[in-house]
């Protein structure tokens, strides 16, 4: 039962069995089996708007729509994943008898909707940032569940790397990140913690340091900057209000 979970989520199962649907297509299935209404139909999906005008989107999720209706006895056609895709522009189409696809109506679009959302916004934040590194660094903003699918869409959309251990794995990269706060306040010192995040992350990963955690940011750098030297591969600011930091201003 769903109040005895550990993780508020559905299974698996649960979504291919059709239990994460709305109501109403169970309800109509009842009625349709009632008046023996049910037949072939054709649908489509589109996207009747997009945000602020924006002429165009970035397909995603398709390759899981495509795992969700392995074994229907239906038609699917649809716009490969990671295509650009504009308003009223049908992405997938979907022929088959009713029944045998409409209660999955809800997950369909779930599957198509977030991930759209998410890699569109990272092609626009790419186009944006123009030649300058991109990375996904979201995932304590969403549940855990839901960071590998969110990172792929990311990646998808423009983003050169991700943060998440899972997300990676799913991609086939290396994940990317820095240095916690954490990590530094444990030490003590910002410049023993990245001589040890230097001692211990693999070669080939960016020593990149938070330099903002005790002291002056710009005493900091220089610290660190003298005792990685050309390891260094660059710094982190992410100066909290707490210590009057603005990194808008």
């Amino acid at each position: 039962m769903l109040g005895k979970r550990r993780f508020h989520m559905a299974t698996e199962d649960e979504i291919r069995r059709g239990q994460v649907t709305d109501v109403y297509f169970v309800r109509a299935e009842e009625a349709l089996a009632a008046r023996n209404a049910d037949r072939i139909v054709v649908g489509e999906v589109r996207a009747s708007g997009l945000p602020d005008g924006w002429p165009w989107a970035v397909l995603a999720g398709v390759e899981e729509l495509l795992n969700l209706a392995e074994g229907w006895n239906v038609r699917l056609w649809g716009l490969e994943e990671g295509t650009l895709f504009g308003p009223g522009e049908p992405v997938v189409t979907i022929e088959g008898r009713y029944t045998d696809f409409g209660r999955f109506e809800t997950a369909f679009l779930g599957l198509l909707c977030e991930a759209s959302g998410v890699a569109t916004q990272a092609a626009r934040s790419r186009v944006a940032a123009g030649d300058r590194t991109l990375l996904s660094f979201g995932a304590r903003r969403m549940h855990p569940a839901l960071a590998p699918m969110i990172e792929r869409a990311s990646y998808l959309g423009g983003c050169d790397g991700v943060s998440t251990v899972a997300a990676a794995e799913l991609l086939g990269i290396e994940p990317t990140g820095t240095m916690p706060h954490a990590l530094i306040l444990l030490i003590g010192d910002t410049v023993e913690a990245a001589l040890a995040f230097d001692e211990t992350a693999p070669e080939g990963v960016g020593r990149i340091v938070l330099i903002d955690t005790f002291n002056d940011e710009r005493f900091e750098a220089v610290r660190v900057a003298e005792a990685l030297g050309e390891r260094l591969h660059g710094i982190r600011f992410d100066t909290p209000s707490s210590r009057r930091g603005d990194l808008a201003a």
